[in-house]
């Protein structure tokens, strides 16, 4: 039986025992529909994860993808993507027919062409809008708003008048983008329909999403989230809260995020995202960040909370910048955020992403908030015996990972290693399966201290560069992989299973 959680525990997530699991996006999964869906592949998928003794499933953040498909540009940091809504399950609820989910964009695996499936899956939507409208039964999608209505009407009516002008929020009329009263009322009446459309795609998405949930619960599966600490600056979020981000009067950014020159990047890397006014934020006891962590623990069991460091100081570029070269770092709220969170939710289940040049008063809060970080073996090989990332270095409040979705795949990193290096990597793991470095890892991670143990998708099905899921700083062509079940067979998930028992994993 599960040890009861104690939420005065301090460091202590509420499940203390050791676990482990696999890292896959949703849009990732196989099915026939252009992209992966929250239809039966997804509860296969939970099946197979129970099967090979895994009690972890990590995605990445589900809200509507933006610039560049990117689940961490989501135009909302609160509504679900409803490209993962799946036209399978709408045909056995009756509200499309199986005709009319014949011939979509895409076979079975094969990459998302995220245009050809949002223009297909916004035509089943709305048939299957009009159907339920015609059936009269809306108490179910009203109790679903008046639940959500902190955040859910702002993101219908942003969505609605999107479809009229695609532009980013800034750029439409003056009245609109400055939400002047009169201006958003003769809005919501012009639109009126096309926001109970918006409505009713959230909740799709949520039912969907919580039936997937449910089933993994009961295998003894939980969701791993993600929450960008950033929010996209075309988002609903900061066109309905500009008071609680650093914009002028005009609603463009005095300063936008970005990290600061390094050794891979002699200008820095400048991301455009708005940042957080602390001192709005403050007064207001961080309502917001309340909310949405709140709104994310609605759906996850969780949470990876990315850009760690961006809570106790973020590099801030002045918006005419085209570089991140003159930047500053602007104090964050530090504990503070944490402790008024805490007070409102209770002990958070939260891992917090510290990767990259952390510097001591990070690793002091991470420490003094108790919170587990991330370790990546990829990291672990460069140099010598004291790199934190090796396994004998790391502590077991800790989330380890063969690699994370911005890193090549294992297969593709193990092949371009210099000789040397890979020898390194041979010998730490004993070398053992015939030179098999992705093996040697798994193991290596498994039978790790930290808490948990994460492997991608693409890690366990042993692929190389072709199914890389993003590389940081390209614009294009990122987040679209997905698997096949051809690709998978019996051995991985025994191995997997093996690993779970082996080192004390198995649930």
């Amino acid at each position: 039986m599960e040890p009861e959680y104690d939420p005065d525990a301090e460091g202590e997530l509420p499940w203390p025992d050791r676990h482990a699991g696999v890292l896959l996006h949703p849009t990732s999964l196989p099915g026939r529909f252009g992209i992966g869906d929250l239809g039966p592949e997804a509860h296969s998928f939970v099946e197979w994860l129970a099967s090979a003794g895994q009690s972890l499933w990590q995605v990445l953040p589900l809200g509507p993808p933006g610039l560049g498909d990117s689940p961490y540009s989501a135009r909302s940091a609160f509504a679900g993507n409803t490209l993962l809504v799946s036209p399978e399950k709408l045909v056995t609820e009756g509200l499309l027919e199986p005709a009319e989910i014949v011939g979509g964009p895409g076979n079975d695996g094969g990459l998302v062409d995220f245009p050809a499936v949002a223009a297909w899956k916004d035509g089943l939507l709305r048939t299957a809008f009009r159907r339920f409208s015609r059936a009269g039964a809306w108490d179910d999608v009203a109790a679903f708003e008046a639940e959500n209505a902190d955040w859910l009407p702002d993101y219908a009516l942003y969505e609605a008048l999107r479809g009229e002008d695609p532009r980013a929020w800034w750029e439409w009329p003056a009245a609109i983008a400055g939400r002047d009263p009169g201006a958003l009322a003769a809005a919501r009446a012009r639109l009126a329909g096309e926001m109970r459309y918006q409505v009713f795609g959230q909740w799709l998405f949520a039912r969907q999403w919580q039936s997937v949930r449910n089933h993994a619960g009961q295998r003894g599966v939980r969701i791993v989230g993600d929450i960008p600490i950033f929010v996209a600056r075309d988002s609903a979020d900061t066109w309905a809260n500009r008071g609680i981000f650093k914009l002028d009067g005009e609603g463009l950014p005095e300063v936008v995020a970005g990290v600061p020159p390094d050794a891979f990047s002699a200008t820095g890397q400048l991301w455009g995202n708005p940042l957080y006014d602390w001192e709005v934020l403050r007064a207001d006891g961080y309502g917001w960040w309340t909310r949405r962590l709140e709104k994310t623990l609605e759906m996850v069991d969780l949470v990876r909370l990315d850009h760690f460091r961006g809570f106790v100081a973020a590099w801030e570029v002045p918006y005419a910048e085209e570089t991140a070269v003159r930047g500053r770092w602007a104090p964050g709220p530090g504990r503070e955020v944490f402790a008024a969170l805490e007070a409102r939710l209770g002990r958070l289940p939260i891992v917090v992403e510290d990767l990259g040049v952390i510097t001591a008063d990070v690793r002091q809060l991470r420490d003094e908030l108790g919170y587990p970080g991330m370790k990546v073996l990829q990291f672990a090989f460069g140099d010598d015996a004291r790199n934190p990332y090796l396994p004998h270095n790391i502590e077991a409040n800790a989330l380890i990972y063969t690699g994370t979705h911005d890193n090549d795949t294992t297969a593709s990193w193990a092949a371009s290693l210099p000789g040397w290096q890979r020898q390194r990597v041979l010998a730490y793991t004993g070398g053992a399966d015939a030179g098999d470095i992705v093996t040697g890892l798994i193991r290596a991670a498994y039978a790790s201290v930290a808490k948990m143990a994460m492997v991608p998708m693409q890690d366990v099905l042993r692929l190389g560069n072709e199914a890389r899921m993003n590389v940081p700083g390209v614009a294009g062509g990122n987040w679209s992989w997905r698997f096949r079940w051809s690709q998978v067979h019996h051995d991985h998930g025994a191995f997997l299973r093996e690993c779970a028992e082996l080192y004390g994993r198995a649930h």
